[in-house]
């Protein structure tokens, strides 16, 4: 850039003649000129309002002074004003009582990626650089989602994090047994996530301990962020819990009529997550349409139960850049949620093989594959498809499983072909492995499976495709070809907007610099679309964030 016109184009605004009724500045006792090469410099100060100015038909910074308007101005001091632009806060770029209530300083949220994805070391970082995080509990078994909170209870007593808990409709028994964790060790705070409905041990969760203080004010100890991309899921989310299951956890004993008369008014979430277009489980919604639907909804059922405390909606799915976050909170979201781009750092429970993987995607290198834990039901995920064959062998699974009613039934050609390429073992081998983790997890199943041959068909099924993402984390090398890999369009535009930069290779991605690069390049935006809207055009370059470290955005913050 090696002029003026090389940075800013106005629209007509400056004028060497005054005219009447005009904006100026006057620089008076304490304002400073400042040339516009260093408008980048001021954009990035976001504590450091100023405006910009017209100095005989050239276009300059100015610092301090007062902005009036006058009829009849006549002073050397006094300038033209084009446009003024404030200090930004990224605070207010949401929420500020969403970051108050859950004691961070962001309203950012890393999201929970199931097996340990988002793992110990993942959630411990983002909490100890004051923004919320959710350990990816689904698909653990008992034993490692307890050790994890015993880990993150030891490392960060002080700091606020969340768990998942996701819908089980194949495995009953084990949501309720990671209700009854949760409980135990008083994890206060869970994401809820892929439920179709409310179930009796969401809702007991949520309505466990509910009291009233000596005020007479409604304490609720255990709070839910659900995340939802239907209009009717989101609308039980912010309704109270059905009479209907309150009557079932009461006749078990499960609650008590006070927790059960409380519980009829609050929401069953205060906090609802609209996930659009996101890796794993998703609807492939566009975030355009389907925010502000939600937010409509929140304000009709507000309006309907009055709460106290009043419902919010964040926003998921696509989030990797400072301009996809500051569309989100530009349209209303209190927060936002990031998925995809967190399993691509280097504190993630993913291996590295992945994590390559990962920094080589575009946004169209996504396909929709099986869920292992809805296979049944037909329910599919977003994973990447350069460089695996999961999707492809997940979908043949799910066609056979539609069109057979038994093992027996599948063609013997199909049969051996699965063999060789799928299992890599007989399927009596697989059968025997699957029994034995089921014998163990939920027994339940081992014993349909007896009775329903097609079910036996569904287990061994879903031994591939819940091992593949295991696969994908351990980096078993020769199962590359098999990685199920969670993962939305938005990787493809983290790698666009981090090329040629010090995040483009994956030894440099930790979770901290990217979100706060997201939050801070946000805020920079924010500033720079405020000159716009002042009918102020700024060259290209100006309109965009390159990520920085975080020692130079901590300097930009303390000023």
């Amino acid at each position: 850039m090696n002029s003026v016109s090389d940075i800013i184009l106005t629209t007509g605004m400056i004028d060497a003649d005054n005219q009447p009724g005009q904006i100026y500045w006057h620089a008076g006792q304490n304002g400073q000129l400042s040339e516009l090469v260093t408008l980048s410099e001021r954009l990035f100060s976001l504590n450091v309002p100023f405006s910009v100015i017209s100095v005989q038909s050239d276009v300059k910074l100015g610092l301090g002074g007062s902005i009036y308007l006058d009829d009849n101005i006549d002073n050397d001091n006094s300038y033209q004003h084009l446009a003024f632009v404030p200090k930004q806060t990224i605070q207010a770029l949401g929420n500020k009582q969403f970051c108050q209530d859950y004691n961070i300083k962001y309203p950012y949220m890393t999201g929970a990626m199931a097996n340990g994805i988002a793992s110990v070391e993942l959630v411990e970082a983002i909490a100890k650089a004051d923004m919320l995080a959710s350990f990816g509990a689904a698909g653990l078994s008992l034993v490692e989602v307890e050790k994890a909170i015993q880990r993150l209870q030891a490392a960060i007593p002080d700091k606020s994090f969340c768990f998942n808990l996701i819908h089980s409709p194949n495995e009953k028994g084990h949501e309720d047994a990671i209700v009854d964790l949760y409980l135990r060790y008083g994890i206060d705070l869970v994401e809820a996530s892929a439920y179709m409905k409310l179930t009796l041990p969401v809702v007991r969760y949520r309505v466990k301990g509910i009291h009233k203080d000596i005020q007479g004010n409604i304490i609720v100890p255990n709070r839910i962020i659900a995340k939802a991309s239907r209009v009717e899921l989101a609308s039980k989310w912010f309704s109270p819990p059905p009479e209907k299951l309150l009557k079932e956890l009461l006749a078990q004993g499960a609650i008590t009529n006070e927790e059960a008369e409380l519980a009829k008014k609050i929401p069953m979430a205060q906090d609802l997550t609209v996930e659009a277009d996101s890796g794993g489980h998703t609807d492939n919604r566009p975030a355009i349409t389907l925010l502000p639907t939600m937010l409509a909804l929140r304000d009709q059922i507000q309006s309907q139960y009055n709460y106290t405390h009043e419902l919010r909606v964040g926003a998921a799915g696509g989030i990797a850049t400072p301009a996809s976050a500051l569309g989100a909170f530009a349209m209303g979201a209190a927060y936002i949620v990031t998925g995809t781009v967190n399993q691509a750092c280097k504190e993630s429970g993913s291996s590295d093989i992945v994590r390559e993987m990962l920094a080589n995607t575009g946004q169209a290198d996504v396909t929709m594959a099986p869920a292992v834990d809805m296979f049944e039901m037909g329910v599919k995920l977003q994973v990447l498809k350069r460089g695996s064959m999961f999707a492809m062998r997940g979908n043949k699974l799910y066609n056979l499983y539609k069109k057979y009613s038994s093992i027996d039934e599948i063609p013997s050609v199909d049969r051996a072909n699965l063999e060789k390429t799928i299992f890599k073992m007989t399927l009596e081998d697989v059968w025997q492995k699957t029994h034995e983790f089921f014998s163990e997890r939920d027994p339940v199943q081992v014993e349909k499976a007896k009775n329903d041959q097609k079910h036996k068909m569904a287990l061994i099924f879903r031994w591939y495709l819940g091992l593949s993402s295991r696969w994908a984390n351990a980096g078993v090398a020769d199962r590359q070809v098999d990685y199920q890999v969670w993962c939305g369009p938005a990787m493809g535009a983290f790698n666009e907007w981090t090329r040629d930069t010090f995040l483009a290779t994956t030894d440099r991605r930790d979770v901290v610099t990217v979100a706060i690069n997201i939050m801070f390049g946000a805020a920079v935006l924010s500033r720079a679309n405020s000159i716009l809207k002042q009918g102020v055009e700024l060259a290209g370059e100006l309109i965009q964030y390159q990520p920085m470290q975080l020692d130079t955005i901590e300097k930009y913050l303390t000023e």
